[in-house]
């Protein structure tokens, strides 16, 4: 690919000023492998700087160059268009460095948990399950969406998407509790351990803005929640639950068994 220069006058000392090259649309999707359909997109979108003009010609630069490669980078980071436009700005206003929010990125996206997703064999699920499950228990565990049967293969594989739950199940199921009530109760705790998490993200975030504290101060504060809060969640929970069968217990709640006929 041969981009188009522009001419090169020379400074104030008489050196030549080094040749800034200047790129087509067709040129720019040369060089970056970025189709010219997604360039455009991307300049709709306010994440790529428009190019200047000359006639009715356009033409790109090597900061175009640069700033594609970033975007690549910052959507392999998981980041969708909107915030990689928001980051850029402030990066481009100057409150913010994106090498320095990429490290900070990368701190807070570690894992909290080493339970993962796992693809097993069936005799692998039945070592998992432990005893010999009883007749159809493995269908039971695809029903209520804890394993799902991968491909058409037999002998079958299974996707486990919480190995760490799954175990939680197994145990409830062996005192009596049925799967449809584990599920029903692991959706409750969710549901409410995904909001406590999100005000608490943005309770940080927030409290770091008013401080005018710096990214690596929020990163080193939910750093520090990592193990502490979890702590802290068990904790709060069993007193929760102490206060709410204390409750139950009080206000005669407990319900009676049923006289046979």
């Amino acid at each position: 690919m041969t981009a188009t220069t522009l001419d090169s006058p020379l400074d104030a000392a008489g050196a030549a000023e080094p040749e800034r090259r200047r790129y087509t649309i067709d040129e720019l999707s040369s060089a970056t492998g970025v189709p010219s359909r997604t360039i455009r997109f991307y300049q709709a979108k306010g994440a790529l700087p428009p190019p200047t003009r000359s006639g009715r010609q356009a033409f790109y630069d090597d900061s175009h160059v640069e700033r594609l490669g970033l975007v690549a980078e910052l959507q392999d980071r998981g980041l969708n268009l909107k915030a990689i436009r928001d980051l850029l700005s402030r990066a481009d206003a100057g409150d913010v460095s994106v090498s320095e929010w990429l490290g900070v990125g990368d701190s807070l996206r570690a894992p909290w948990s080493d339970d993962r997703p796992r693809i097993l064999s069936e005799p692998e699920l039945v070592e998992l399950l432990g005893d010999k499950p009883r007749p159809g228990f493995i269908a039971e565990l695809v029903r209520a969406g804890l394993v799902r049967r991968e491909g058409h293969a037999h002998p079958p594989s299974y996707l486990v998407h919480s190995p760490g739950l799954l175990r939680i199940s197994l145990k409830l199921d062996r005192e009596g509790v049925d799967l449809e009530s584990v599920i029903k109760a692991e959706q409750i705790l969710r549901r409410r351990l995904s909001r406590a998490a999100d005000e608490l993200i943005a309770h940080f975030e927030q409290q770091t803005k008013t401080d005018g504290a710096s990214p690596q101060d929020l990163a080193r504060s939910l750093d520090a929640l990592r193990s502490a809060g979890v702590d802290a969640v068990k904790l709060i929970f069993a007193q929760e639950m102490e206060r709410a069968l204390r409750e139950l217990v009080e206000e005669g709640r407990v319900p009676a068994r049923r006289r046979r006929r």
